[in-house]
């Protein structure tokens, strides 16, 4: 039996001390999760409490069928939406997202993506693709935030999110094509910005 397994066992058996040496071992992972997802570090503080309390009131209920981590962002993933989620229901004005195709019946496409997670990282900055990020839809940028942010592989995805292997590279696939689009709109506004300045004889800086 792993330390681990054992620290779930004692935290099954109600030893807060226990759970005390899980928080401090998962804190940092699923706050930076929450952070991705929210934007806003007291959002992602609150978020990180909340998942928390849900890991220790649904840790009796843990069988051991997947590694706990996946379980523990399993259940953070779902706070995060769920905190989404219910912000946009109190905007009174809505942020428009291109939604296109989306609700359409959900394409099988092959994992070979118009943009793998690889080529993203090298033409773009951690920091713009997470601003392009967060303008997607919450379910893409979730496993978007677990696929290219926290190199989770389609199996735990599937796991996180509760999707079919083959859902989630569709679903990956989609939400590819998506960020390239806002990081290729944000490249060009760039560029025609830097292109004015010169017309007008003021060096870019």
């Amino acid at each position: 039996m792993t330390n681990e397994m054992a620290l779930i066992r004692r935290v099954q058996r109600g030893d807060q001390a226990a759970f005390a040496e899980l928080l401090e071992a998962y804190e940092k992972p699923v706050y930076n999760l929450c952070l991705r997802m929210t934007g806003n570090p007291e959002d992602a503080a609150d978020m990180t409490q909340e998942a928390f309390l849900k890991v220790w009131r649904g840790i009796e209920q843990y069988k051991f069928e997947s590694s706990f981590s996946t379980w523990v962002y399993r259940l953070t993933s779902n706070v995060c939406i769920d905190f989404l989620r219910g912000k946009k229901r109190r905007q009174t004005v809505s942020l428009t997202v291109d939604e296109d195709q989306d609700g359409a019946a959900e394409l099988e496409l092959p994992d070979a993506a118009p943009l793998p997670e690889d080529q993203v990282l090298h033409r773009e900055t951690e920091s713009e693709i997470v601003r392009a990020m967060n303008r997607l839809d919450d379910e893409f940028r979730m496993i978007l935030t677990l696929r290219i942010l926290e190199d989770l592989s389609y199996e735990e995805i599937a796991q996180v999110m509760d999707l079919k292997v083959g859902t989630v590279k569709s679903r990956l696939a989609r939400a590819r094509v998506k960020l390239k689009k806002i990081l290729t709109e944000t490249g060009n506004k760039g560029k025609h910005s830097a292109s004015k300045q010169t017309e007008r004889g003021v060096k870019p800086q």
